[in-house]
């Protein structure tokens, strides 16, 4: 990071970030406090944690998207996402299509049509990081490439994601095949790369805020690979996970070095 560069940035501007620093601050902070909590005062520190940091992590993401694009738009793209996820997410729960037969437990609640309201929250604050990904490798936001780029960034959070939750017994498989990622079936991550490139497509994001929102992705990457290695026994899916969401974060950072030198 520049130190410099930001030192000469006019203090008008410095002072309007301050509210994003502090926001992503606190979602950090919560999320080094969970396996703490958990040692503390047990299990249910999990379902608490996950609706804390959730709703974080998206107040910090969507801080970012504000302070860019002003209210209309930001309120624009976070409905169609909220509204978009949640209704595949439904179908999934109904049908098994796109991600497999699957549902989720009493854990999360509040719920409608069996999945929790905050599986939606969940999307959004990780969708539009995924973008900044996928601006940073492609150059721009818009065409085939920054679709599935960003839709590939996605899935690749899902690495970290899905096997811990099954583990915290906020949603289980109904059926799973011998040949499988750590008991997640492999059509799951087809659904979420079709239901990330379809959310990308119809919202068609536009003069993204590439640094903060690449720094939450970075972020994301840094703690579930230490969280799931170091407290929550997860090696194979901390080692995949790694790979996977850190082989898209280092390229970003690669191509936004080498286009501004």
């Amino acid at each position: 990071m520049n130190f410099a560069a930001i030192q000469r940035l006019p203090q008008h501007v410095q002072t309007q970030d301050r509210p994003i620093y502090l926001l992503i601050a606190v979602w950090v902070l919560s999320m080094i406090s969970l396996p703490i909590l958990r040692w503390t005062i047990g299990d249910v520190a999990i379902v608490w944690g996950v609706n804390l940091t959730t709703l974080l992590q998206m107040g910090s993401v969507l801080t970012v998207l504000w302070q860019a694009w002003g209210m209309t738009k930001t309120l624009r793209v976070a409905l169609i996402t909220i509204v978009m996820t949640w209704a595949v997410e439904a179908t999934g729960v109904a049908t098994g299509l796109p991600f497999g037969h699957y549902h989720y437990t009493d854990a999360l609640q509040p719920q409608l049509l069996g999945v929790p309201i905050l599986i939606a929250g969940a999307w959004l604050m990780m969708i539009p990081p995924s973008w900044a990904v996928a601006r940073a490798i492609t150059g721009k936001t818009s065409g085939l490439m920054f679709i599935v780029v960003s839709g590939l960034a996605m899935t690749a959070w899902d690495f970290f994601l899905d096997p811990q939750m099954v583990g915290w017994n906020l949603w289980t498989w109904d059926e799973v095949a011998s040949f499988s990622y750590f008991g997640i079936p492999w059509i799951n991550f087809v659904g979420w790369f079709v239901t990330a490139a379809l959310v990308t497509w119809v919202t068609r994001p536009s003069e993204l805020p590439v640094i903060p929102l690449l720094s939450i992705y970075g972020i994301v990457w840094v703690l579930q690979t230490i969280g799931q290695l170091v407290f929550w026994g997860l090696i194979g899916p901390a080692i995949v996970g790694f790979i996977a969401m850190g082989a898209f974060f280092g390229l970003a950072l690669y191509r936004l070095r080498t286009a501004n030198a």
